[in-house]
């Protein structure tokens, strides 16, 4: 596919890096010519320097035979710009960044005149994944699938535990419910497991399952603790949103933080939290405020380095959850010495967005990507396909499947059934299949298929 991507900031960056791999023609265009240089350097690219917004600039990168253009910049009226022009040029799809709630709003409205194919917004899809980490706070990490139906946890598993020491087809005993082990973190070490693997204290895994069977999975391995208190540092966008998902809950909600236009702004628009105007990066402002003893803390500053310094503040007061953003990859170890932390990466969570929509229009085969998340420092990949057309696969017990090394077949959701499959379950026209292997790039559930 001929790719182009306007706007090489955290999240263009991020996206080019990821879609490289998967072997597409890639342009990029961006306003300074260090940046552009730079991912030249770096990736196979081409790269122009100039506004992605101007129609000479989109001509001289042949826009009008792209496949997609994916606009990233940190302006929503220049990414919208953006592909409108794109769009009218003859651009087959476009993706825009659009961040504004405002925008947000009016986004469908808008939608077909602009010629958008999808819109993008980390901070909203960032403040989705902290509310269902919250729901389930034994986790650390939670994904889901077929407009959440089925979900994927991520679990460490504590010395002592109900999991510790067991083997996976031990594991319906123990615990009275259908979920499926279908990833092992174990040191360095990524398994795809098989019946017989025995779990240890100190595994992270990846369980796959459906949200009321999740419930029961944490009742049986005590980690499906209520939380009311939290504590969050930064009122940026990210939190803005996070407010508007929870506004219906039984949260106590405390924000912190320094810019006084920010605080007026969120006084204003939601009067049943607390906005206290402080640094919550000072452990005075954060004693004062009450940290020891929160259950949840929620470091949401646009500062790495302090998100994960406070981060380790609250763990030293015993906050019983912890979820920070982290968008530099390189910095997330810091966080492993926090028991029970959380980390996300705003322009992650939207390359893997971009990678599914890509993988999906790429295949012209029977079943699409409709779905991707990438684990364990990427070396794993969650993917939900939709059978549309019958392949080899189709009707055929699992068992009976020869399936390549390391994947698993982890849930199909037929209807409002989700289903943890067993040798004898079979694959129909219409599931939503979800996959779990450490082998990328696949775009067609033939090339589960050994």
């Amino acid at each position: 596919m001929k790719i182009i991507v306007i706007g090489n900031g955290k999240i263009g960056q991020t996206i080019v890096k990821n879609v490289c791999k998967e072997g597409h023609d890639i342009t990029i265009i961006d306003n300074d010519p260090d940046v552009v240089n730079q991912m030249i350097d770096s990736f196979d690219v081409m790269g122009i320097v100039g506004n992605g917004a101007c129609l000479d600039i989109q001509k001289e990168a042949n826009v009008k035979n792209a496949d997609l253009v994916v606009a990233v910049t940190s302006s929503d009226e220049i990414n919208l710009l953006s592909c409108f022009i794109a769009h009218k040029l003859g651009a087959s799809d476009t993706i825009a960044r659009v961040r504004d709630p405002q925008y947000i709003k009016q986004l469908q409205f808008m939608k077909d005149d602009l010629g958008l194919s999808m819109s993008i917004n980390p901070e909203y899809e960032s403040a989705k994944a902290i509310s269902r980490i919250l729901t389930f706070p034994g986790a650390l990490n939670v994904e889901t699938f077929a407009k959440g139906k089925m979900e994927l946890v991520e679990v460490q598993i504590e010395q002592g535990s109900i999991l510790d020491g067991a083997a996976l087809f031990s594991l319906p005993n123990k615990l009275k419910t259908k979920v499926l082990v279908c990833a092992v973190e174990r040191n360095e070490e990524v398994i795809i497991p098989v019946g017989n693997f025995t779990l240890q204290a100190n595994d992270k895994i990846h369980v796959a399952a459906s949200h009321q069977d999740l419930i029961k999975f944490f009742q049986k391995t005590n980690k499906m603790e209520k939380l009311r208190n939290i504590m969050v540092i930064g009122a940026g966008k990210i939190t803005y949103y996070f407010l508007q998902l929870v506004t219906k809950s039984k949260y106590n909600i405390k924000i912190i933080e320094k810019d006084q236009a920010l605080c007026n702004t969120f006084s204003e628009n939601f009067s049943n939290v607390d906005i206290i105007e402080g640094d919550g990066t000072n452990q005075t402002v954060l004693e004062s405020e009450g940290i020891g003893g929160i259950d949840a803390f929620l470091a949401l500053t646009g500062d790495d380095e302090k998100n994960i310094i406070v981060s380790m503040f609250a763990d030293k007061r015993e906050a019983k959850k912890i979820i920070a953003k982290v968008n530099n990859s390189t910095l997330n170890n810091m966080m492993d010495t926090i028991g029970m932390a959380s980390v996300f990466s705003p322009k992650e969570i939207i390359a893997d967005q971009v990678i599914s929509y890509i993988r999906a229009k790429a295949n012209k085969r029977g079943s699409n990507v409709t779905t991707l998340y990438k684990l364990v420092d990427q070396r794993v990949e969650a993917l939900e396909f939709v059978v549309k057309k019958k392949g080899k696969y189709v009707n055929v017990p699992l068992k009976d499947l020869k399936l390549k090394p390391n994947i698993i077949i982890a849930g199909i959701i037929r209807g409002n059934e989700v289903i943890i499959p067993d040798g004898n379950t079979s694959i129909q026209l219409d599931d939503n299949v979800i996959v779990i292997t450490t082998d990328a790039f696949l775009e067609d559930l033939t090339e589960i298929l050994g």
